[in-house]
């Protein structure tokens, strides 16, 4: 196989385990050049062991996975060498200025200093941080840490970059920005993004492909559009005091199929849409149901996650993933 035909990652029936504890649980993923993948599911999903695997800080438990065409365990360098890395959890000196930690990073590389010094120029104006370069990082927001992080996973021009939940905690103008970035950075290098999110937004708006992860296993995969479409009816959300919901349940069974939802709200896909919600009413009225609050969304991202699990990602319970 020539080096312009490889995929940036493949992973067949990969596997990782903590004890007792299967994290990924036989996954396959092809990801193609240039392309935004979404790696979506809720805390404990196994999304960032998975990113271990790949990025070689951690090894397989059985299966394969190659990024770039090199064998994440048998040529863990080559892999190292091709790729950028902005984890979660990523330890960044904040005693250290931003131009300091940029300098680091291209001589863990062995990039020559004049080329690096240029580079890092190049990356300190794409992510907004010229002027703040000399000073110490631990004065920096979380934005501005975040967009950092960005830089230097990208000091070795890499041909596949991971970014493991690189939007949890910041704002959501941070957020905005950092997606912006991201969309450029693939826009004019045709750099490839494996990026792994909870929040369903940043993937619907991000990923030109999404594989939804649910206790280690991939439940569904495609792209957004394809996978809300896939969904059907949209989402009646009904409101109701918690003495009703048991009768409101009832009611709307004769509109549609039940769907997850929490306590003191009954969902349904409506099957007709927007043009029964007038039956809907009036059935519920007759019923004696007090509405508290009444919404018809389209199809979403949570929807298909509920469809393939039975539960929604938006409250999902935040388990850790087992220490590694």
């Amino acid at each position: 196989m020539t080096r312009a035909a490889v995929q940036p990652i493949e992973a067949e029936a990969l596997v990782r385990c903590f004890d007792e504890i299967r994290a990924v649980d036989g996954i396959d993923i092809v990801v193609d050049k240039g392309e935004i993948f979404g790696f979506l599911g809720p805390n404990g999903a196994g999304k960032s062991t998975a990113v271990r695997v790949l990025t070689t800080l951690l090894k397989p438990t059985s299966g394969t996975a190659r990024v770039a065409g090199y064998d994440v365990e048998s040529q863990a360098d080559k892999v190292r060498e091709v790729i950028g890395v902005a984890l979660q959890d990523a330890a960044i000196d904040p005693l250290m200025t931003g131009k300091e930690l940029l300098r680091l990073q291209a001589t863990l590389h062995g990039i020559p200093r004049r080329l690096a010094a240029r580079r890092a120029k190049d990356l300190l104006e794409r992510v907004g941080l010229t002027e703040a370069a000399p000073r110490l990082v631990g004065q920096y927001s979380g934005g501005m840490r975040r967009r950092l992080d960005l830089a230097l996973a990208l000091m070795n021009e890499p041909d596949v970059l991971f970014l493991d939940e690189p939007t949890t905690g910041l704002d959501p103008m941070s957020r905005r920005n950092l997606w912006e970035e991201v969309r450029r950075l693939n826009r004019e290098y045709g750099t490839t993004v494996f990026l792994t999110t909870q929040y369903l937004e940043e993937a619907d708006q991000l990923a030109n492909r999404i594989a939804i992860i649910d206790h280690g296993k991939i439940v569904r995969e495609g792209d957004p559009a394809a996978l809300k479409k896939s969904v059907g009816s949209p989402t009646l959300r009904v409101d109701v005091a918690d003495e009703q919901q048991a009768i409101a349940e009832q009611t709307l069974q004769a509109f549609g199929e039940e769907r997850p939802s929490r306590v003191g709200r009954v969902s349904i896909g409506l099957e007709g849409g927007a043009e029964r919600m007038a039956d809907v009413v009036r059935a519920l009225d007759e019923a004696g149901i007090v509405i508290e609050h009444m919404e018809l969304d389209s199809p979403s991202l949570d929807d298909v996650f509920a469809d393939a699990t039975g539960r929604r990602l938006e409250g999902a319970a935040d388990a850790e993933e087992p220490a590694e």
